[in-house]
């Protein structure tokens, strides 16, 4: 009898030890009303070695079992990141969703800033080169600057601007080789139209030189060389290095002369 004990003793250590080893997370180990910082910050551990799915599984057991815990908004937020940083299609949906649904339960947080931020990156991810449809590109700009608006005092202001610049000459970049085809089989009216259509919605953009070199070419090839002449010039002053740079100075000069000559002339 005391050996059939001592058996059954050992079968539930060895059951408990068998248990234990199965569970996806180990026991959380913590003082009384702790367990969700604990969750939290094996969360973030996980997030930090990019273990995207163990994180969610520690935020995700965080949000649903402790729905008073003062910590809930950072795991809503670190969720999303664990989403993000998987930069999958599917984790990306996921991370909208809940940056989307962290900006609505707590607009007032000292991190919404972040979350809005984060918003923008979910798009500015999907973005895809200037030949291919800028759907993504458009909703990156949106959140980016919904950010400049909210929030233009902070820390993140800088970096968002930053991303805010790059998605915006991707979309300029896009209007710029629909008007470079409309110029190469001379559709000179609509390449004109689609190239001052970047100058009046995007005047910061980066690759100015670019645009106002084929701006110039296409009115020059329409025979407005006065009006050419100023694009041109403008490229010279604003940029010190530019792969159009000695072309356009040529053609300065060449502009320069016809038009003296045709004032001449008359």
């Amino acid at each position: 009898m005391r050996r059939s004990r001592g058996a059954f003793s050992l079968l539930v250590v060895l059951g408990s030890i068998v248990l234990g080893g199965c569970s996806s997370n180990p026991p959380i180990t913590a003082g009384p009303g702790q367990a969700d910082q604990a969750l939290l910050e094996r969360g973030n551990a996980a997030l930090k070695e990019e273990q995207w799915i163990r994180a969610r599984e520690f935020y995700s057991e965080l949000l649903n079992n402790y729905p008073q815990s003062p910590v809930r908004a950072d795991a809503k937020l670190a969720l999303g990141d664990a989403y993000l940083g998987e930069d999958t299609a599917a984790s990306l949906v996921y991370a909208q969703n809940e940056y989307r649904e962290f900006l609505s339960f707590y607009p007032t947080s000292s991190r919404a800033d972040y979350a809005q931020m984060q918003l923008g990156m979910v798009h500015y991810n999907q973005m895809l080169n200037p030949q291919r449809d800028q759907s993504e590109t458009k909703e990156a700009i949106r959140e980016f600057q919904t950010f400049m608006d909210r929030y233009p005092g902070s820390p993140l202001a800088p970096q968002v601007k930053q991303r805010l610049r790059e998605s915006k000459d991707r979309l300029s970049d896009w209007d710029v080789a629909v008007g470079n085809f409309y110029l190469n089989i001379r559709a000179y009216s609509s390449a004109e139209q689609r190239y001052r259509y970047v100058l009046e919605h995007d005047p910061e953009y980066s690759h100015r030189d670019s645009l106002f070199f084929h701006l110039a070419e296409t009115l020059e090839k329409s025979e407005k060389k006065a009006e050419a002449l100023p694009y041109y010039e403008r490229l010279v002053e604003e940029f010190e290095q530019s792969e159009y740079l000695q072309e356009a100075k040529r053609r300065i000069d060449l502009l320069r002369g016809e038009l003296k000559a045709a004032t001449s002339g008359l």
